[in-house]
């Protein structure tokens, strides 16, 4: 039997309700609407690892092969976010890409754990969005820690699902009611298990840490103002709402935004070398730059 968890603020204080219907129960018996209760993030990882590639369908569209095995990167805790929440694109930047992904939450210290006994180190799912922000992809491609780790970057939620089986599931992105993503969580190389028991040979694992499970084909640019849905069956619907920083990304110090053709590509979706020269006759990024704003 699935139970849905939420951590939501009430009355000031924040508290852990289980979903009843349209209600959000706690333990001491109070209870809130779905749409009025202020939400947390469900967990409180001490460390949130992602997946680079997974899904075919992502990468057929890179027109690229799956490595042996899978590679990860590391989002620091600062860029978690919640439902609801506002996903920030800093000023000077404008590739700013939705990820919807499912969310795995450990439930206890993992650690050189098999396939098998994975199973039993998860706690349960969740919804997440693994936001890029590929403006900083030519410095930050090899860590992509600007790229994905940026705050706000990371919302999931709305709650946190124990109980529920990963297999042939259906997972869509919907950006302003139009859905732009949508896959089955068959159509991954590896699996829930597979990931965990990876992970876990050489680094411990530990109750309330997340993994990022994968996106499905086409990820693109979102724009201040825009509303985009994760919604994972048997899980919910992650919604969050795009604004423009109240700064612009200091022009002193480090790198600075770019626009290369390896991040207009990659932004749209593409192998730039071969797809933006095809469809552009030679032009590359122009052809890029024209459909992001067009």
């Amino acid at each position: 039997m699935t139970v849905e968890y939420r951590r939501i603020l009430l009355d000031g204080y924040p508290i852990l309700a289980t979903r009843e219907g349209d209600e959000l129960v706690t333990r001491d018996g109070r209870s809130i609407g779905l749409d009025e209760a202020v939400h947390l993030a469900p967990v409180s990882p001490s460390k949130i690892i992602c997946v680079h590639l997974n899904y075919h369908s992502r990468v057929e569209e890179f027109i690229t092969k799956l490595p042996a095995a899978p590679t990860y990167f590391h989002k620091p805790i600062t860029a978690l976010n919640t439902h609801k929440g506002a996903i920030v694109r800093p000023q000077r930047c404008k590739y700013l890409n939705y990820e919807g992904e499912i969310a795995i939450v450990i439930g206890k210290t993992c650690r050189n754990v098999s396939q098998e006994e994975a199973g039993d180190c998860i706690l349960g799912y969740s919804v997440a969005n693994d936001y890029g922000l590929h403006d900083f992809r030519d410095t930050d491609a090899g860590s992509m820690l600007r790229v994905k780790g940026s705050d706000t970057l990371c919302p999931v939620g709305p709650g946190l699902v124990t109980g529920w089986d990963f297999r042939d599931k259906m997972i869509r992105t919907i950006v302003n009611g139009k859905v732009v993503q949508e896959d089955t969580t068959a159509n991954m190389e590896w699996d829930m298990h597979y990931l965990v028991a990876d992970i876990a040979r050489t680094i411990t694992l530990e109750p309330g840490d997340v993994l990022l499970s994968g996106t499905p084909a086409n990820s693109r640019p979102v724009q201040p103002g825009d509303v985009v849905d994760v919604e994972v069956e048997g899980l919910g619907r992650l919604s969050n709402t795009i604004v423009e920083g109240p700064t612009p990304v200091r022009s002193d110090v480090g790198a600075q935004p770019s626009e290369s053709e390896e991040v207009i590509s990659t932004a749209m979706g593409g192998d730039w070398e071969h797809r933006g020269k095809r469809a552009a006759g030679g032009q590359g990024a122009q052809f890029y730059k024209s459909a992001l704003e067009d």
